[in-house]
This record gives C-alpha cells, structure tokens and sequence, in this order.
C-alpha cells in the first residue's frame, strides 16, 4: 500500500511573495513523507490551474506570470496519490503586487519666512505600494532621520529658520520595497518675508533718498545759483 500523504507544503521559490507586474514566479509543492507517485494540482481562488506528476519524491514546479491584479490573489495545491479519493491540501500563498512610486511633492504651509520662524517642510508620493521611506535634505545634506509611513500620508519634518543660510534649496526623496525606485522631489525654497527684507535694507532706502534729495537741491539751485554766476563772469 502507498504511504499516506501529508499536507504539502506550497513556497515561493524565489523566496518572496513580494512581486511586480509581468513577472514570472515559480512555486514550489511538496508532500513529504509520502509515497510516489503524485499527482499536485495548483489552484486559485479554488479553479484549478496547472497539475504535475511526480514519479519521485522531487517537489512540483509552477511557474506563472503576474499579468494583472487578480493574479495575486491565494494559491494552493493538493497531493493526491494516483487513482486515489481524496488528497491533502497545502496553506494558502497570496502575493503582494508592489508598484513604483511616483514622484514626491514637497510642500510647506508657507512659502515665506523670517528669522526666528519655525515652519514645516511635507513630503508625499501620491502613487507606489506603501510602506513608503522618506529623507528630507538642505542642498545635498539629510536633515532628517528616514520616516516610513505604513499609510498614504506626507512625512513631516520641523525646521528653525535661524539665519539666512537656513533659505536654501530643500528637496525629499522617497523610496518603497520596488526595485530601484527612489525618487526626488523638486526643490523647495523658502522667501525671505517682506517685513524682514524691509528691516534688512534701511541703509539703502536711507541712501538711495539722500542722493534723490542732493539731485533735486542741485536742480533748484541752477536757476538761482550757477546761471547767474556764470553771466556774471561773461
């Protein structure tokens, strides 16, 4: 008599259940013990799918390509001795589709700012499979741990406006578990505020009214000063 089957066991061969579209995956089914031969089935959602034979004691092999959404969803496969009632069912696999995340969006509520301000800086990538990982960075320095977010919301950081140099260019990346994905923002500047410009320039503005004022006494004074002199010298 052939020895009773156990449960086989269904893995990925390629060892995640990670995936992306259009690509090939191959499963691995195994009853062990058991006697040969097998008869392995795959299913999913319960409709059959492939079936293979083993003459041995060797795993079956399925291999299928991702081509849409519903291809993720749960697979199982059942050992069956030939000619035989019944059969033994495996757990259950789902994949997880991955998608390449878009570009993000850095924002803040204001684009202005003074000295002594403190403002936000907001990063988002409307697209991708979360989790999703962002770094914020001043020019090419990070200026902020990473923050994965296992929900489609911005990651924010709090920043001291504490000089003029605290003005430059800002920019995020982000990056999610799809191959070769990170992306960066557009930069991001923040303005000097109006009143704070205002405050910075007062020597100009002095300077500039001094010298309109020394043009205008000098063009006041030709008709009653140095046209007179000059007839007077003729």
């Amino acid at each position: 008599f052939p020895e009773m089957l156990s449960n086989p066991k269904l893995v990925p061969v390629q060892g995640t259940l990670n995936v992306v579209m259009k690509q090939n995956v191959t499963l691995s089914c195994l009853s062990e013990p058991g006697s040969a031969p097998v008869r392995y089935t795959l299913f999913k959602h319960n409709q059959q799918v492939s079936a293979v034979n083993r003459s041995d004691l060797t795993p079956a092999l399925f291999t299928l390509t991702i081509s849409s959404a519903s291809d993720v969803g749960e697979y199982k496969c059942k050992a069956e001795h030939n000619n035989s009632s019944g059969g033994k069912y495996s757990n259950s696999l789902n994949f997880t589709l991955i998608e390449p995340i878009s570009k993000p969006v850095l924002s803040s509520p204001t684009s202005q700012a003074k000295k002594g301000q403190n403002v936000t800086l907001s990063c988002l990538s409307e697209n991708g499979s979360l989790p999703i990982t962002y770094l914020f960075f001043k020019g090419t320095q990070n200026i902020s741990p990473q923050k994965t977010m296992q929900k489609r919301e911005a990651a924010v950081i709090f920043l001291f406006i504490d000089s003029l140099s605290d003005f430059g260019t800002y920019k995020c990346k982000a990056n999610n578990s799809f191959p070769n994905n990170t992306k960066y923002s557009d930069g991001f500047n923040f303005t000097l505020a109006a009143e704070e410009r205002s405050h910075s320039q007062p020597l100009i503005i002095s300077l500039g009214l001094t010298l309109l004022l020394l043009i205008i006494g000098f063009a006041l004074a030709i008709p009653f000063f140095i046209i007179p002199l000059y007839k007077a010298s003729e």
